[in-house]
Formats: C-alpha cells, structure tokens, sequence
C-alpha cells in the first residue's frame, strides 16, 4: 500500500516506525479442512523470510495472502438486494482478531463470516450482515472477514455460527443465504483513525454502519471530499484532511446517510459518535440498493456529547466525537485486531 504522504511533509509511521500496512489477515482455521503440505511450509517459511530481510530484521505487520484471481467472468460484488444465493459453508476461528476488515476484535457473540474474493469485493462488503440457512436452522452473521481461498458461493463461518445451522462434525455443509437491508443497529457510528495517521495522511474506519457502505466524504475548505476504500476496510485519503476535527458523511449501498462532526485526529482510538445511520430499531428487511444519488436521503444532523464513561477495563477506548482528551490509560490497538 502506498501512503501517499505530501510532498515535502513527514510520512506516516506507524509505532514501529514503518508506514502504515494493510491489515486484518485472516487467521488459518484449525481442523483437518485445510492443511498444509510440506512444500507449502517450506514455500511460507521463504516468504516469511524475504518479509523479514526487506523489514531489516522487524516482524512482518499483518501481511496478507495474494487475492485469489477470479474466474472469467466473474465480477466482484458485495451480496446485496433480495437475492437468494445458494453454496456451501464451512467454519473457522479467528481466535478474537477482527478479520480483513480491521475490526478491533470480533463481535461479542462471535458470529461472523468471511468471504470470497468475488463477495467480499475488496472490503465492499465490510459491516455487513447475511442470513444463512442450513439445515438445522437460520442464523444471521457480520461480514468481518476474506477467505482468499474461497470460490463464488463458499462462506466461511465461525465455529459459533456454523454451529448454530449444522454439525460441526458435518465439516461442510449445503445452504443458502442473502444479504440482510437495514439491521437493526448496534448503537451510532463509530469512527477510528488509523495508527501513522496525520494531517497530512487520512485513514479512518467506519464501525456500526448496518449496511455495507458505499461513500465517506470528509468535509475540507467547505467541499466534500471522497476517500478512497481499501481492501483492508480504511477509508483513505493520501494527502491527508488537514489537523482536525472533521466532519463525516457516511452513505451505504441503500441510500441511508448520515453526518457526524468533532471526529478527531486521536489514532488508534474508537471515537462514538450521537449519529445513527438510520432509525433506532428498524426491523430488516430486503431492499435493492439505490444507484442513483436523487434517492439518497437528506444528510441527517450531526450530534455532539461529552466523553462515555462506558469504557470497560482492557478493551479499546470508545471517545464520543467531541469530547475531551482520551483517558491516560486507555489501551491502543493496531489495525490488525
């Protein structure tokens, strides 16, 4: 990933130094359902040390596995609308890291998927959710994660959720699934500035957004201006957004937009803001998405609060947009869960 600092300004670094790197690998699952050969230890333990030569001697950063090319064909889209798709599943942990798409950690009830390179779609389909039917039942799961070795149709589940539909002893199983429009909502939109982060480089990932997300824009010398979505699920501008605070316009695939502002240059920490990317409790639902930006609703009013008092021991520090300075002790996490 290039960093895209500014001519003649200091690059980013994250805190050993190196520029920022993508994030989020997914872990390898224990079970006989993938094991490596021989040659294929050898062949890792070569890259391994080529990374560790070019890194002079520090530990490869969250380093990932090259996308798997898609067949002819094939295009690369988040699962969306209506559609009912039809495939297989099989399960894994990611022992609490957040996956591909840079969570801090994974949900408190550990039920996730990871996808194919032709679903997950470069981390379009980061933030969102799937209903999956198999044969012992439906269980609905967040998009937290790739699976580079999984063809169109394959999910790849955590232990928890795949045993919510089937055996585990099973080890792969038939189902069906589809996207889920308008979950109901965890609580207001999270934002997090990436570690290296500064005025002159912008990352920030998105947390608690329902859907999956189709544009950030931050607003800059009274003009919005777009980021660009990584396959590691940060939203970036290479030149940077200038020192801060900002104010964030957050659009999904269905239409819902939402603004919140006093997001602050603080990286490595969850900022919460008072702004909900659409109504408390809706129900879901199936929708298609909207491609036209005439039925996009109007931006919502931004909404400020003090500092949360909810932080719990251990985890990472959760800051409303516009309150104070971060407690002292507050832990920071990388990108890489």
């Amino acid at each position: 990933m290039t960093h895209g600092s500014a001519p003649g300004r200091p690059a980013p670094a994250t805190d050993d130094g190196q520029p920022p790197t993508r994030a989020g690998r997914r872990r390898a699952p224990a079970g006989a359902r993938r094991w490596l050969t021989a040659g294929g230890l050898a062949a890792l333990a070569a890259v391994v040390g080529v990374t560790l030569a070019v890194r002079g001697g520090a530990a490869p950063a969250c380093a990932a596995p090259p996308p798997r090319a898609l067949p002819a064909g094939v295009l690369a889209a988040p699962p969306l609308g209506s559609t009912v798709h039809s495939g297989k599943a099989t399960f894994y942990d990611s022992n609490g890291a957040g996956g591909n798409c840079s969570r801090p950690t994974a949900p408190a009830n550990r039920l996730y998927v990871a996808l194919g390179p032709s679903e997950y779609a470069a981390g379009a389909s980061c933030g969102g959710h799937l209903d999956v039917t198999g044969p012992k039942g439906t269980v609905r799961v967040l998009v937290m994660d790739q699976c580079p070795e999984c063809e169109p149709g394959h999910l790849d589940l955590s232990a928890e959720a795949f045993a919510r539909i089937a055996d585990p002893v099973q080890g792969v199983v038939k189902v069906s699934y589809r996207a889920v429009a308008d979950p109901p909502l965890p609580g207001p939109l999270t934002f997090r500035i990436k570690e290296g982060a500064s005025q002159w480089w912008f990352a920030v990932l998105i947390g608690d957004h329902g859907n999956p997300l189709r544009s950030v824009e931050v607003r800059q010398a009274g003009s919005w201006r777009a980021a660009d979505r990584q396959d590691y699920n940060y939203w970036l501008i290479p030149s940077g957004a200038g020192p801060g605070p900002y104010t964030i316009r957050v659009t999904d695939v269905y239409g819902h937009r939402a603004t919140a502002t006093g997001i602050r240059m603080l990286p490595g920490q969850v900022q919460r803001s008072t702004v909900r990317m659409y109504g408390t409790g809706t129900p879901a639902r199936s929708a298609k998405p909207s491609r036209s930006p005439s039925t996009r609703p109007s931006p919502r009013p931004s909404v400020s609060a003090s500092l949360s008092s909810s932080t719990s021991p251990g985890s990472p520090a959760v800051l409303d947009a516009a309150a104070g300075a971060p407690p002292t002790a507050a832990p920071v996490r990388t990108a890489c869960g």
